[in-house]
């Protein structure tokens, strides 16, 4: 019995190392492993180099909604939808691995990431508590990620229906509108 503790932690362990490499604040290892804080802060400056930033997790929906963030969060969402389907794999991993694809995606496109692997996590919890969804779009067929209460008959993304402004700066890796 002592020898699957010992195998557990290590998997703990792992999982933290990973999460800490991808820069998820310790509000989120405290929650997605059983090790005690003391031993995640000791594991954080030892990966990191640094101490884990301090202050709240962002709690707020509307962050997702907006233009560029919701085009990040939806692609982000998609990827760990399929996952989940797909694959047999506990619900921190399948973050992680979509995570890790949509990094992938955004520097191949040459975007810069907008979604952190915090804010990532959120979005999924977000989604299981029923704070936000996947509305369908009218226009083009994507998923994107909205307020649950959106009408979807008539729901247009903002690829298809982009605000007046939106992809008009020459911020590098953002998203441009031609």
């Amino acid at each position: 019995m002592r020898q699957k503790s010992i195998l557990t932690e290590a998997r703990q362990i792992e999982r933290a190392v990973t999460l800490i490499k991808l820069g998820a604040r310790l509000q989120v290892l405290e929650s997605e492993t059983d090790l005690s804080y003391e031993r995640l802060l000791r594991l954080y400056k030892e990966v990191s180099g640094r101490s884990p930033s301090k202050g709240q997790l962002p709690f707020s929906t509307d962050w997702f909604i907006t233009w560029q963030p919701n085009i990040h969060a939806s692609l982000f969402l998609n990827v760990h939808e399929y996952l989940n389907k797909a694959v047999e794999l506990d619900e921190i991993d399948t973050v992680i691995k979509a995570y890790q694809l949509y990094m992938e995606q955004t520097q191949a496109q040459g975007l810069e990431p907008l979604l952190s692997i915090t804010r990532a996590w959120r979005l999924v919890k977000f989604v299981d508590n029923g704070m936000l969804t996947m509305t369908k779009c009218s226009k083009c067929g994507g998923h994107f990620v909205t307020h649950p209460h959106e009408i979807a008959r008539h729901y247009v993304c903002g690829l298809c229906n982009p605000p007046a402004r939106a992809g008009k700066g020459r911020a590098q890796g953002s998203i441009q509108m031609h």
